[in-house]
């Protein structure tokens, strides 16, 4: 396993431990205190745990696992992975931390826009994974095995 890979699974489940804290914090102030999450806050924990987290570990294995990008793959650079790597990191604690913030204080244009800026990084660096990864997205072997009439 090589080192892009693991700083997303190992970011991931750091995401996740966030989130599942988050939302710990969540039912104890409404089943204790019967204080009700603000809707900022319900947002930062699903987009921590289903971005920062799920897809993370998702683009980490998809990395992992799929077949070498052949020599002539254009869109495929290790470079642009890390990049994506970063820009979602930092998207998604810049967008955790706007909401929670935005949570606990009155309306602010500042984080609004943060937050706003946040999620576009994060749709940004997930669409750019993808659009990298697409020429690693085939078959290896298993077509000539289809062609012979085995089933999967």
């Amino acid at each position: 396993m090589f080192s892009t890979v693991r700083y997303f699974i190992k970011t991931s489940i750091i995401f996740l431990v966030i989130g599942i804290l988050t939302g710990f914090y969540m039912l104890a102030a409404k089943n204790y205190f019967n204080i009700w999450p603000n809707p900022d806050l319900v947002s930062a924990h699903t987009h921590i745990i289903l971005l920062g987290s799920v897809m993370m570990m998702i683009m980490g294995v998809a990395l992992w696992f799929f077949p070498r990008p052949e020599k002539n793959d254009a869109l495929y650079k290790p470079e642009i992975i890390s990049a994506c790597y970063y820009m979602l990191t930092v998207s998604t604690i810049v967008r955790f931390i706007t909401q929670v913030l935005s949570s606990a204080m009155e309306t602010n244009e500042i984080l609004k826009f943060l937050s706003l800026i946040s999620s576009l990084g994060q749709v940004a660096g997930i669409i750019l994974f993808f659009v990298s990864m697409w020429g690693r997205i085939r078959s290896v072997g298993s077509h000539i095995r289809e062609a012979k009439g085995e089933k999967f």
